[in-house]
């Protein structure tokens, strides 16, 4: 089962090309599905405030709920070191969850594959590099969020090594929800590795 989660707010659902492009992305690659479903001849969304809008699929859409949006404070991002492969944005989530459970000391985590940042257990990430945002050429997830900004210009891909972490000027976290969010985090690092 696969998720696409999407912003609601007021209504409006907010980058929906974008979602689109990925819903119908996955279903071919994964269902060989080829014509393209425009998600907003589903959706129904309350008509005051901010919602995240889960929508849960396979060859077919299976469930579409509205929760409205409690955003989470981060402060505090372990790094831990994984072989993860997180493709799809998949429903179930329990080896991300694995992960950052070995951080219970944490708000999230940033996994590094191959001494590479990736993403964090819930959002892309960017760092302010000579006045320019740049994000992981490689990421766990390739988001809505991180593919817009690409597009329009704001971000560039880089692999981006763990050890030059402390380098930056900026940090910021990015997905659906959030938007772009910069932050100021406080980097831990973990004791033991997980697969």
């Amino acid at each position: 089962m696969l998720l696409e989660t999407i912003c609601i707010k007021d209504s409006k659902a907010l980058h929906l090309y974008y979602h689109n492009q990925r819903f119908n992305k996955a279903r071919k690659e994964l269902f060989g599905i080829e014509s393209f479903f425009d998600l907003a001849t589903v959706l129904s969304p309350p008509s005051i405030g901010i919602y995240r809008c889960r929508i849960l699929y396979d060859y077919s859409i299976q469930q579409i709920e509205y929760i409205p949006y409690q955003p989470k404070n981060i402060q505090t991002i372990t790094l831990i070191e994984s072989t993860l492969e997180y493709k799809y944005k998949y429903a179930n989530r329990s080896k991300l969850d694995s992960l950052k459970k070995s951080a219970p000391q944490s708000d999230d985590i940033l996994i590094i594959k191959n001494s590479l940042i990736t993403d964090t257990s819930i959002a892309n990430i960017a760092f302010l590099e000579n006045n320019r945002w740049i994000t992981p050429k490689t990421p766990l997830l390739a988001g809505t969020t991180r593919q817009r900004l690409i597009e329009n210009g704001f971000l560039s891909e880089k692999n981006i090594q763990v050890d030059k972490i402390h380098l930056f000027d900026g940090v910021a976290l990015m997905n659906a929800m959030v938007g772009f969010k910069i932050i100021t985090p406080i980097w831990m690092k973990a004791e033991v590795n997980y697969g």
